[in-house]
C-alpha cells in the first residue's frame, strides 16, 4: 500500500484583546484552557499545529496563512470567551479546510455562590468572561453561513467529559478516514459484470467525492505475474493459508497451490501499484490463462481484505470504497448482499461469494472447494465465514441519481443461528425495525445490491465523514 502521511490537526482559540488589560490573568487562564484542548487532541496520535489564542484581525490573517503552509487537514476552533467574528473568518477563509467549532465551557456550571461572593463587579465580570464560550457562537455561525463556509459544532465541557471528547474523537476519526481516502489507490482489474447496471459508476464522481487515484489494470498483468511465482513462494503461501484459514479435508493440494500462486501474484500487483483497495471481475474463457487466474483468486483476495486492502468482487467500485471506509475506521468492511429473508426468526441472511473480511469472522474462516462459481465461469476454492456475533453497521455508497453520491447506513446485530453452508460468506442480521421494514427502507434509497458490513455501531462516525465529504447520509435504523 502507498505510504499515507499522518493527519495534521490545526487548533486555534479566540478571544478579545481589549479584555487583557481590563482583567488580570484572564488571557493566561484561557491559554491554559487551550493547552488542555491541545493535549487531548494529541492523544489521537496525530500532529497538532496549535497557533494559540487569536485575539485580533491581523493575527487572524497570519494564522490562516500558517495553517495553509503547514497543510493542516482539519481545524478545531476553540471559543474561550467572547471574540469578534473578524478574528475568525480570515483564518478559515485562507486555510480552506473543514472547521469544527468547540463551544466548551470550562466546567459543568458556574459556582454561583462563590461567584457572587467575589470582591467586586470587575472581578466578577472577569470570572464570567472565562465561562462565556457560548456567547460568540451565533455570531460566528451567522458569518460562516453568509459567506458559504460549512462548519460543525461541538457543545460541551472542556475536560473530564466523556460525551464531549467522544464526539471530538469521532470528528478526528472521520477526518482521518477522509484524509486516507484522499490518498487511497484503488485498483480495478478486468471489467464490469455485463448487465449488472446498478454497480456501474462514474469514476470522476468517485474522484470528486473521495480523491485518491483509480488504476485500471488488465487481467493479463496479474496472469503474467503468476508466471514469475516460484515453487518456494507457493509453498510459503500455502503455509499461510493453513495458518489463516480452516482448510477443509476435501480441498486438494493442487487447488491450494493454484490459489497460492495467484495470491503471491496479487501481493506483487498490490506492491507494484501501491494499492489500498481493489475491485475485480473478468468473464474469461474456459481454458485460458486469465480463466486460471480469476478462478483461483478468492483466498488471496480474502487475505488482502483482512490485511487492510479490501477487495470487492463483480467490479463493484462503489462498494470497494465503502469497504475501504469501514476498514479505515477499524471495523472491517466485508462484501455482502441479501441472501434470503427468514420471517420465522425475523432475520435477514446476507453474504456473498468471493473474498470476505476474515479479520471480522466469527471463528476461523473455512475454505471449501466449489464445483461451480454460480453466475461466473470456473471452479475452485472458496471461503465460508460468518461476521462476528454482536453489533454491526452496514454502509452502501449510493449513486443518488443527481450526479453525486450518498451514504446509506443501517445498524443491526449479527446473531447466531444456522447459515447456508455453501462456501460463501453468510451471516444472520437482526434490525430494530424488523426484517420487512429494513428491506423496504433500505431499497427505498435505490442502492446497489451490494454493501459493506463492519463490526460495531459506527453510524455517528459515518455521518461525520459524510459531512466532511459534503455528501448526504441516510440512516434507516
Amino acid at each position: 500500500m502507498t505510504t499515507i502521511p499522518n493527519l495534521k490537526i490545526g487548533l486555534f482559540s479566540i478571544g478579545l484583546d481589549a479584555y487583557w488589560n481590563q482583567f488580570d490573568g484572564l488571557k493566561e487562564r484561557l491559554e491554559g484552557y487551550t493547552s488542555i484542548i491541545e493535549n487531548n487532541l494529541k492523544k489521537s496520535g496525530n500532529e497538532v499545529i496549535n497557533l494559540g489564542l487569536i485575539d485580533n484581525s491581523p493575527s487572524a490573517f497570519d494564522a490562516g496563512l500558517k495553517f495553509k503552509q503547514e497543510g493542516v487537514d482539519i481545524i478545531f476552533l476553540y471559543i474561550t470567551t467572547y471574540a469578534l467574528s473578524s478574528t475568525v473568518l480570515p483564518v478559515v477563509q485562507k486555510a480552506k479546510v473543514p472547521i469544527i467549532i468547540l463551544n466548551l465551557s470550562p466546567d459543568e456550571a458556574i459556582d454561583y455562590t462563590a461567584f457572587n461572593q467575589l470582591e467586586n463587579r470587575k472581578q466578577m465580570t472577569g470570572e464570567w468572561l472565562a465561562y462565556c464560550s457560548a456567547c460568540p457562537a451565533p455570531e460566528i455561525a451567522n458569518v460562516f453561513k453568509r459567506v458559504g463556509i460549512r462548519f460543525h459544532e461541538v457543545v460541551g465541557i472542556l475536560d473530564n467529559d466523556n460525551e464531549t471528547w467522544s464526539e471530538i474523537q469521532e470528528w478526528v476519526d472521520a477526518a482521518t478516514v477522509a484524509h486516507n481516502m484522499s490518498y487511497n489507490r484503488l485498483g480495478c482489474i478486468g471489467h464490469y459484470y455485463s448487465g449488472m447496471l446498478d454497480i456501474y459508476t462514474d469514476l470522476t464522481t468517485q474522484y470528486a467525492v473521495f480523491g485518491g487515484h483509480i488504476e485500471l489494470i488488465e487481467v493479463d498483468e496479474l496472469s503474467e505475474l503468476r508466471h514469475e511465482v516460484t515453487d518456494s513462494e507457493i509453498e510459503r503461501k500455502v503455509e499461510t493459508f493453513y495458518t489463516s484459514f480452516d482448510i477443509q479435508n476435501d480441498c486438494s493440494e493442487s487447488e491450494l497451490k493454484r490459489a497460492a500462486k495467484t495470491a503471491v501474484a496479487l501481493d506483487r500487483l498490490v506492491d507494484k501499484y501501491q494499492l489500498g483497495s481493489m475491485a475485480y471481475y473478468y468473464k474469461g474463457t474456459e481454458g485460458s490463462d486469465n480463466y486460471d487466474t480469476l478462478s483461483s483468486i478468492i483466498l488471496g483476495t480474502s487475505l488482502l481484505t483482512g490485511q487492510g486492502v479490501p477487495v470487492a468482487g463483480e467490479y463493484e467500485i462503489k462498494n470497494a470504497q465503502a469497504m475501504k471506509i469501514m476498514d479505515t475506521f477499524g471495523v472491517g468492511g466485508s462484501f455482502t448482499e441479501y441472501y434470503a429473508l427468514d420471517f420465522k426468526e425475523d432475520v435477514v441472511l446476507m453474504g456473498h461469494d468471493g473474498p470476505g473480511h476474515i479479520a471480522i469472522a466469527e471463528g476461523k474462516t473455512r475454505v471449501k472447494p466449489l464445483e461451480v462459481y454460480h453466475g461466473k465461469v470456473g471452479k475452485g476454492l472458496s471461503i465460508e465465514m460468518t461476521v462476528k456475533n454482536g453489533p454491526v453497521t452496514l454502509l452502501s455508497v449510493v449513486e443518488n441519481g443527481k450526479g453525486g453520491l450518498l451514504f446509506l447506513v443501517a445498524q443491526g446485530e449479527s446473531v447466531a443461528g444456522p447459515i447456508l453452508e455453501i462456501g460463501n460468506t453468510n451471516s444472520r442480521y437482526k434490525f430494530s425495525i424488523g426484517a420487512r421494514k429494513f428491506v423496504q427502507e433500505w431499497n427505498r434509497q435505490g442502492p446497489s445490491h451490494h454493501c459493506a458490513v463492519g463490526i460495531g455501531h459506527v453510524s455517528s462516525k459515518l455521518k461525520k465523514l459524510a459531512k466532511l465529504l459534503h455528501v448526504e447520509c441516510v440512516q434507516i435504523c
